[in-house]
């Protein structure tokens, strides 16, 4: 892979991450604790779970998958957390996650995308790995974008400037 485009790739992967983890902030800090780990049935994940499991997900897939720190993951945990945890904690859990993976993802050598590595016992390149980390981030993301916006009937506003076109009038 051409150098430039490996650290392209790994720039917009780390920064993509920060983007999306904005995103959850702004919903954490738009909800209270008993709406950030409401749940509609027992077979549903609160949004205080899935943040707990994207931490999870990018602490066992990039930190110790690609950086070779301890796994100390226990998955289990992610979901089953019923409300112990708070809304500031939760959020600077998740905020300490991301900078700490956009960290490696941004000092990684970009001869290393191509090392094969094994997680959660799929055998993967490092590009697979941050590939499939990034996706899961913004699937869940836009789960928790989703909850957000049915507990509280707002509009987060993401997307405000796409609105109005550049004349003022809204667009079709």
């Amino acid at each position: 892979m051409e150098e430039s485009l490996a650290g392209e790739f790994l720039r917009f992967s780390a920064n993509k991450l920060r983007q999306l983890a904005q995103r959850i902030d702004v919903c954490l800090g738009g909800l209270n604790d008993e709406q950030i780990w409401a749940r509609g049935s027992d077979n549903q994940n609160a949004i205080g779970n899935l943040a707990l499991h994207l931490c999870g997900n990018l602490r066992q897939w990039i930190g110790a998958g690609v950086a070779g720190k301890p796994d100390i993951r226990v998955r289990d945990r992610e979901f089953s957390a019923r409300g112990e945890i708070s809304v500031v904690e939760l959020r600077e859990r998740l905020k300490s996650t991301v900078e700490d993976t956009a960290g490696i993802l941004e000092g990684l050598p970009v001869d290393q995308l191509a090392r094969r590595i094994e997680v959660q016992g799929y055998t993967i390149t490092v590009l697979e790995a941050i590939y499939s980390v990034v996706e899961h981030f913004g699937q869940h993301t836009g789960q928790i974008l989703f909850a957000t916006k049915m507990l509280t009937g707002g509009d987060l506003g993401f997307y405000g400037h796409l609105s109005r076109s550049a004349h003022g009038e809204k667009t079709p």
